[in-house]
């Protein structure tokens, strides 16, 4: 098959016509030295700007249709667009990544990342901007090096295809790649459902070298609502420490310390800029998406 089906599997077909109306955009302004430039090149697809005159080599779907049946002459729309973007997909591919439903237990929280990191690729190659994917599991991090166009894409696809949740966090020395890699004038996107406070340091190490951040925390249902019943082991993937419980007379306090676990987290993120969605494993997939891309946001 073909890079573009490739990449179309991991994308489910409910989620790719609302990608249309999506948008990569930087926060802050280029006088921060991050994200969007105040230089406009011209481009497809984004903002229009002007018709011209078709020439040999245009792509058809530039074509205005409905102008040339008014003037019986071919026009090419021209947009504006934002000088391109560098977008890192860090994906947390830890144990507790593993985490899913009881209800659907083979559509992991691991699963849904691959699904937003796709899309988020789809979005930035749309754009002509440039992608790469940061993977931390096991102890370590593997590091794509980000470049643009259909071939970096399908690269993107494979590596996506094979990551596996396991282990834990590394250490901070581990961790440099990252820092090294991603520049002031980059967005990083985390993955992550955040039980890690190191998943959080690293969001906040980041936005405070004033980088573009968003984190897209990503939970369970059962997780959200413990919908356990019973006896009940839980056991932690990562570090193997267990707790013994009764599904229901565990419930209520498991949900008020969930819900402030979750506050907590919300301020630490607005605390150092970075922007935060949580994204629901049972619940539509384009919504965290929209909840970060769906409008243009204003310039700092």
């Amino acid at each position: 098959r073909n890079g573009a089906a490739m990449i179309e599997s991991l994308i489910p077909a409910a989620i790719r016509p609302q990608l249309k109306g999506l948008r990569l955009m930087a926060r802050r302004a280029a006088s921060d030295g991050i994200g969007q430039h105040v230089s406009r090149n011209r481009g497809d697809g984004l903002e229009f700007s002007q018709y011209r005159t078709y020439a040999p080599g245009d792509e058809p779907r530039r074509i205005d249709w409905k102008l040339f049946a008014r003037s019986d002459r071919y026009f090419v729309r021209e947009s504006e667009r934002d000088s391109a973007l560098t977008v890192w997909l860090m994906i947390d591919a830890s144990a507790s990544m593993n985490q899913a439903d009881e209800a659907a237990p083979e559509f992991s929280k691991l699963d849904v990342a691959k699904i937003l990191a796709a899309s988020i690729i789809e979005l930035a190659l749309q754009q002509g901007d440039r992608f790469g994917l940061i993977s931390i599991a096991n102890g370590r991090v593997d590091l794509m090096p980000a470049a643009g166009g259909t071939r970096q894409r399908d690269r993107c696809e494979v590596a996506l295809r094979k990551l596996k949740a396991d282990g834990g966090w590394p250490d901070e020395t581990t961790l440099r790649p990252v820092w090294e890699r991603i520049h002031a004038d980059h967005m990083a996107v985390l993955l992550s459902d955040d039980f890690d406070d190191a998943a959080v340091r690293l969001v906040e190490r980041l936005a405070a070298a004033r980088r573009e951040v968003l984190s897209v925390q990503l939970l369970s249902g059962d997780e959200r609502e413990f919908r356990f019943r019973g006896n009940r082991r839980f056991v932690d993937p990562e570090s193997g420490a267990e707790v013994l419980s009764d599904g229901v007379a565990a419930r209520e306090k498991y949900l008020r310390d969930f819900a402030e676990a979750r506050a907590v987290l919300a301020r630490r993120f607005a605390a150092c800029g970075a922007r935060h969605v949580e994204a629901m494993i049972d619940r539509p997939l384009i919504l965290p998406l929209q909840a970060l891309f769906g409008r243009r946001e204003e310039l700092a």
